[in-house]
């Protein structure tokens, strides 16, 4: 059964392009929709660090009124995705260096304990399904598809977490490394780094094919280390889109 949206607020059904939008999840309402593209839109950089975020615009894009917008919009500055402005607009944040290191510590502090499980109880059908991965990342990488690369990543460390057993852990990192992975955007077409990504992971599949738990913690601590080295480069390159201390 298709599912429909909840139009509260009495405005007509969402179109984008002639289509008619409907949400994946019963009862979303149109907020949560436009919640989740804007998100999508700006954690995968195609709206830019301060650029304008113009809520009559969106709301047209998509047939509601400005309500559902505003609700997304609010709940985006929850996050620390976009800033208002009263009297002034509404603009896409820009990313808070100050607070990546503490991030990709998290991160690497769960993603080191997920490998370590991973590699206690990984099965044949596991490691394949992890190299079946890695020749989706490389197929990525020789057509220069930089999101499809981003998508086959993260369905990466997801399956380190599935195959560990804790799969938690992958959504609490998730949580904790949105404005890490606006910033990792930024570096997906520096030359040769997917070829080190692969590298890196491909370190990660070897160690917990050979259920080496050591060795395999030490593969994703390298990996995670070099994103934050990547990180400290792209921001260095690419300045205007960074804050460097709390406002």
């Amino acid at each position: 059964m298709t599912s429909t949206v909840d139009h509260t607020d009495g405005a007509k059904p969402a179109r984008r392009g002639g289509v008619v939008l409907r949400s994946s999840r019963r009862g979303a309402t149109m907020a949560s929709v436009v919640f989740r593209e804007l998100r999508d839109e700006i954690v995968s950089m195609r709206r830019k660090p301060g650029e304008a975020i113009a809520e009559k615009q969106i709301a047209e894009s998509y047939g509601v009124s400005r309500t559902p917008v505003r609700e997304a919009v609010l709940r985006l500055a929850d996050d620390g995705l976009v800033e208002v402005f009263p009297q002034s607009g509404t603009y896409v944040s820009r990313i808070p260096l100050y607070r990546l290191p503490e991030a990709i510590v998290i991160r690497k502090t769960l993603e080191e304990g997920t490998v370590r499980h991973a590699a206690s109880r990984a099965t044949a059908a596991d490691i394949r399904a992890l190299r079946a991965n890695l020749e989706l990342q490389e197929r990525m990488r020789v057509s220069g598809d930089h999101e499809g690369f981003h998508q086959s990543d993260e369905a990466f460390h997801a399956l380190l977490a599935e195959i560990s057993g804790y799969p938690g852990f992958w959504t609490v990192i998730q949580q904790v490394k949105v404005q890490v992975d606006r910033c990792r955007r930024l570096t997906l077409p520096e030359p040769g780094r997917l070829l080190k990504v692969i590298s890196e992971h491909t370190a990660v599949v070897e160690a917990i094919a050979a259920h080496d738990p050591e060795r395999a913690v030490k593969s994703i601590a390298a990996h995670l280390d070099g994103l934050r080295t990547a990180v400290d480069a792209v921001s260095a390159s690419h300045h205007e889109y960074f804050t460097r201390e709390p406002e």
